[in-house]
């Protein structure tokens, strides 16, 4: 077992790193807490998290990650540096294998700026996974036959539509529209329709908890605790899961179009290789209550959730370097 072997799923929300042999090891946010008056970084990952939370005027949080690929180079490099250490232990001499999830929508100068870093924080060969690929290998779908796979990756930074046959991808669409988006509509609606001022952290907990994109018969309610446009002052309004759903209309309705063009644009005997098989969700935001029967109701195709939806990319990752080497 060569333990020097480490996938690495670089997301916008969180980072997670696989070991081989040993499986996901590490889930943190990929964010940093950054001291402005002494002007460098003080903590990276959870700890940073909780750091922020408590933290003074001076120490701000960056996300060096927006859309999937990377914003701030030196934050990233610095990040990646202390994840593989953490992940790979103290002791741990040999510099890694590296394999890392690619966006499809990186540019030669990002795919570079990702394999840049990746080697300047310690690795001694880096392998770049396209991001469909990844998750297919995640969600155990085998991509290796002569028949069309269809798998959807909604993150917090993108969304990704491919199908994929013969280990390659055929056709794939990738949109800036994902989790993130969702909790930015949802500060949207609760500016423009309760006067309330949320942060980030609420608009994702509103999301998660009353969030739906589907009209169910009995609402959930939850009371959200904001500060008031017009006052200033605390203000507390119940939020329904109905009105989640109207917040979200925009942002899903660009999500289904992806998977339509996707499918329009695949090839015919693929697309009843589809139409057999169905649809494979994978990634964080695919777990919004009723994603799965939107597009299967959007679609007419049988729609699943990957079994570990949050983690598939980084196992696909992970795995992808053990089947090259197999």
């Amino acid at each position: 077992m060569n333990v020097s072997d480490i996938g690495i799923d670089l997301g916008t929300a969180s980072i997670l790193i696989y070991v081989r042999g040993k499986g996901i090891v590490l889930k943190e946010p990929s964010v940093a807490a950054f001291d402005r008056d002494a002007n460098k970084i003080k903590a990276i990952g959870e700890e940073a998290r909780m750091m922020l939370n408590r933290s003074t005027g001076n120490i701000v949080a960056i996300r060096p990650l927006k859309n999937g690929i990377i914003s701030d180079y030196a934050v990233t490099e610095q990040m990646l540096k202390y994840f593989i250490q953490k992940a790979s232990g103290k002791l741990s001499f040999k510099k890694p294998r590296i394999s890392i999830n690619l966006p499809g929508t990186v540019t030669e100068v990002e795919r570079k700026a990702i394999e840049d870093a990746t080697y300047q924080a310690g690795a001694r060969e880096v392998t770049l996974v396209p991001e469909p690929i990844a998750a297919a290998i995640g969600a155990e779908i085998d991509i290796s036959k002569p028949c069309g796979k269809m798998i959807v990756d909604i993150g917090a930074g993108t969304c990704s539509a491919a199908i994929l046959s013969l280990d390659g991808v055929v056709v794939e669409m990738t949109i800036k529209t994902a989790g993130d988006e969702f909790d930015d509509a949802i500060i949207r609606y609760a500016h423009a329709n309760h006067g309330l001022i949320i942060g980030e952290r609420l608009a994702e907990d509103i999301k998660i908890h009353v969030g739906t994109v589907m009209e169910r018969s009995q609402k959930k309610l939850m009371e959200v605790k904001g500060r008031d446009l017009q006052t200033g002052l605390p203000k507390t309004v119940r939020i329904s899961s109905e009105e989640i759903r109207e917040a979200l209309k925009d942002p899903i309705a660009q999500v289904m179009d992806t998977i339509h063009s996707v499918l329009e644009k695949t090839p015919p005997e693929l697309a009843a290789d589809i139409m057999e098989r169905g649809i494979v969700l994978t990634g964080g935001s695919s777990l919004l209550d009723g994603m799965e029967e939107l597009i299967e109701e959007k679609t007419g195709i049988n729609t699943v959730t990957a079994e570990n939806p949050i983690a598939a990319v980084a196992i696909g990752v992970g795995r992808y370097l053990e089947t090259v080497s197999a």
